[in-house]
């Protein structure tokens, strides 16, 4: 049989691509390649989808983290406590913006920052708390969002992996005084290049997250008033982006589907299923097995393709070593055994039979 790929956007384009390419051939006819009339129609209506006030396009997710903690003034020597389960570019915003990442573990059950080791890694140095919501399975917000107000921190929400996830019935990325979104192709909503966005629902936060990502310059203005960068989306991924939004809760109601059938070939086989939560969006389906690399080489041989997220965790990274390595048990456990199966519509559907079925033979089921 083919090749079964563990993600493939180009399968998404390809079913989208009359629309896309209609929409690519408007953007090109048009005088605006940057900032123009497809960005802003975008950010209405993605910021209309999540129920947030403001959203600003900018070149990436990673930009979409840094841009948020300078807009809440964080900067050299102060703390972010964050998740070490999760992509380099959370750590990375940090350390762009001269900030120090405070990592703290995991609850086993969500994935997600463990509240409660959160409030206990708070000092007078810590700025703001970034909860991942990891694999597009929601972190506990509305507790985050008290202990941040008992503390007065920002809280800014890592949304890469959870577009249209909610939490009951409120879309994440609502909840922080910001959230970052990243676009990337691979995303369940994504673009064919690099882009992201901030939201939030602060009107100076997005006055000031206009400025920097064009320069330092003020809406309305031509002069730099402060240190900006360039960091824009592009017409074409709005314009791409635009065509895709409307489809976005469809595709999830089928990752959703997908993790129902895989959820019922693999219970009870001695596997760590991902969290069961109502608004989850599974972004990636990572199961947990004790020997997940002879599973991952085994499936291999099968033709069917897994990745590995996220190991080593980010505390083990050099770049994010900032004296001895902290001990992160449930997180370095996780870290050993995820193993994330096809969950893309486009690559799992009809597949989920076969890839559950070959699981169990490597487990001699």
């Amino acid at each position: 049989m083919a090749i079964i790929p563990q993600a493939d956007p180009s399968l998404r384009i390809a079913r989208f691509r009359q629309e896309i390419d209609r929409a690519i051939g408007t953007t090109l006819s048009s005088r605006h390649y940057i900032l123009g009339p497809a960005v802003e129609k975008f950010e209405h209506d993605f910021a209309a989808y999540l129920g947030v006030r403001h959203c600003v396009g900018v070149a990436s997710g990673t930009d979409a983290l840094a841009l948020s903690l300078r807009s809440m003034g964080v900067g050299k020597g102060d703390e972010v406590i964050t998740t070490a389960l999760t992509a380099p570019a959370t750590a990375q915003a940090i350390l762009q913006c001269g900030a120090i990442p405070r990592f703290v573990d995991i609850d086993p059950a969500s994935r997600c920052l463990d509240t409660g080791a959160v409030e206990a890694a708070i000092t007078e140095r810590t700025a703001a708390i970034i909860p991942v919501h990891l694999f597009g399975h929601p972190a506990d917000m509305p507790r985050l969002m008290g202990i941040a107000g008992r503390h007065d921190i920002a809280v800014i929400e890592d949304c890469a992996q959870a577009h249209g996830a909610m939490i009951d019935g409120r879309r994440l990325g609502s909840f922080g005084h910001a959230a970052a979104f990243s676009f990337y192709p691979t995303k369940n909503l994504g673009g064919v290049g690099d882009s992201g966005a901030i939201v939030t629902n602060d009107d100076a936060i997005d006055a000031r997250l206009r400025s920097l990502r064009n320069y330092g310059i003020p809406s309305g203005q031509k002069e730099s008033s402060a240190m900006g960068f360039n960091s824009r989306m592009d017409e074409l991924q709005a314009a791409i982006l635009s065509v895709l939004l409307p489809y976005l809760d469809a595709g999830n109601a089928e990752r959703r589907a997908l993790a129902g059938e895989y959820r019922r070939e693999l219970t009870g086989v001695g596997l760590c299923l991902p969290p069961d939560a109502d608004g989850a969006i599974y972004h990636q389906f990572a199961i947990a097995c004790r020997d997940r690399d002879h599973m991952a080489r085994s499936l291999r041989e099968m033709d069917i393709q897994t990745l590995v997220h996220y190991h080593p965790p980010l505390h083990y990274h050099p770049a994010f070593r900032t004296g001895d390595v902290v001990h992160l048990p449930e997180c370095e456990r996780l870290s050993s055994q995820l193993l994330s199966l096809p969950i893309q519509p486009e690559v799992a559907s009809g597949n989920t039979g076969y890839i559950s079925r070959s699981i169990m033979k490597v487990m001699g089921l």
